[in-house]
């Protein structure tokens, strides 16, 4: 049998690319080989399609980019709705830190994960980076799954599942590291420090150099809230910025999460060291924690991602609804219309959330040479209808239960709404499961 040219070709849908001149290519043919994709051109009038093993037609929707989560907590799924309307210290201190000690096991994470990267593919995230305990359990459940991602092993100054001596947490971070850095293809090892006041100097410092040793990305959740900040200043004469930029923690391999209580002297530092930056809009807004100032980010030319956060502070892993959000929040806090334009927060959910977990050379956009990370979006549906401008759309209009069909690495992982591989009934079944025994002891 003569081999096909192509392993996969998506065709008759307008494609986003989200490349360096954000072509848009009506009638675009995409062809795909080894998981890589070869070309992306307009079809003109009746040509033949190229001889495929497999083919999507994309019913005249939208063909874009797998989208991009940069900040996740796989596992915390499980706690969806457990504790909601409640201040951060109050919700963390009293209630995720005593279920965390009690309910994250090895096979509770796993489920926990799975059932997390179900809803992300299922909503179009084909790559995410974050970071949990047990991250080692993490990891290989989201190796089952053909998603991408970044994952760093948590890092606290606590007694934390996995780890019950602290004075062991960076060693545990850097044997992890080694484990995964060669054990899959879609996975990245990280280090993740949990915020400088769950970690002393002592720990940060070593998590980072461990980090930078290691050729990893090095994650801390930073300037959350204003009395994080208010602490800050008391304790150690510096913002939260300030003060890790003082340990020598700040580097363009650096990813700051949050980072409400910024400034300008902040913004300069984090210019300076070319830190990235996710943006967490929709936990942020539900934890009272405060908007950040994205805006003044892009102007000083910093590197911006979009992150959903855990479930247990979103509620959701969308990141259809988090564009929407982002897009009108800081429009409504500048009284600026213009600010954080379509094209500018969809960056933010692909190329720009690729480059700042470190990925940006590997999705993030359909290019030739790129991994095959995409979605089709079909918009035959009355609230996309009509259709004038397809960015527009995407970030306004479109939800996460629009996306048809996912394909990662050249794998086909959702198709016609349906997960190809996860057997959905049984992760959400085994979550249920393990749901129930949390509500008997917090509820």
């Amino acid at each position: 049998m003569t081999p096909k040219e192509y392993d996969l070709i998506i065709h008759n849908g307008t494609a986003v690319t989200v490349n360096a001149g954000f072509d848009i290519i009506d009638s675009a043919l995409i062809c795909i080989k080894e998981g890589v994709i070869v070309s992306i051109k307009a079809r003109t009038g009746g040509t033949p399609l190229p001889e495929t093993v497999e083919a999507i037609n994309a019913d005249g929707g939208i063909i874009l980019p797998g989208l991009v989560n940069t900040h996740t907590h796989l596992p915390m799924t499980l706690f969806r709705g457990l504790a909601d309307d409640l201040p951060l210290d109050t919700w963390l201190n009293e209630h995720m830190f005593p279920a965390e000690s009690e309910f994250i096991t090895p096979e509770n994470v796993k489920w926990g994960t799975l059932l997390a990267c179900l809803e992300m593919l299922l909503s179009g995230t084909t790559t995410c980076g974050g970071g949990y305990f047990l991250e080692d359990d993490v990891a290989a459940a989201v190796a089952q799954t053909g998603m991408r991602a970044v994952l760093g092993q948590g890092v606290i100054d606590f007694p934390a599942p996995g780890v019950p001596e602290p004075a062991l947490n960076v060693a545990h971070a850097a044997g992890y590291v080694d484990k995964w850095m060669d054990q899959a293809a879609t996975v990245t090892p990280s280090i993740f420090c949990h915020s400088p006041y769950t970690c002393c100097a002592k720990t940060l410092t070593a998590a980072k150099d461990a980090a930078n040793r290691k050729g990893v990305l090095f994650q801390v959740h930073v300037a959350e809230t204003k009395q994080e900040r208010e602490n800050s200043f008391k304790e150690h004469g510096l913002s939260p910025v300030g003060y890790l930029d003082s340990l020598g923690i700040l580097d363009e391999n650096t990813l700051a999460v949050h980072a409400v209580w910024t400034d300008k002297t902040d913004i300069r530092i984090l210019e300076e060291r070319r830190v990235k930056i996710s943006h967490n809009a929709e936990s942020n807004m539900k934890l009272a924690a405060g908007i950040a100032p994205v805006p003044a980010f892009l102007d000083a030319g910093l590197t911006v991602g979009l992150g959903t956060d855990g479930c247990a502070s979103n509620n959701d892993l969308d990141l259809f609804g988090e564009m929407d959000s982002v897009a009108k929040i800081h429009k409504a806090t500048t009284l600026d219309p213009t600010v954080m334009g379509a094209a500018t927060v969809l960056k933010m959910a692909t190329i720009n959330g690729a480059r700042a977990i470190g990925l940006g050379n590997v999705t993030g956009s359909l290019e030739p040479e790129k991994q095959a990370d995409i979605i089709v979006v079909k918009t035959s549906q009355p609230h996309l209808v009509p259709l004038y401008s397809p960015e527009s759309h995407i970030v306004y209009s479109m939800r996460g239960a629009d996306v048809s069909d996912v394909i990662a690495g050249g794998k086909i992982l959702v198709r016609d709404r349906q997960p190809v591989h996860l057997d959905q009934e049984r992760i959400i079944g085994k979550v249920i499961e393990i749901a129930g025994r949390i509500k008997s002891k917090y509820k």
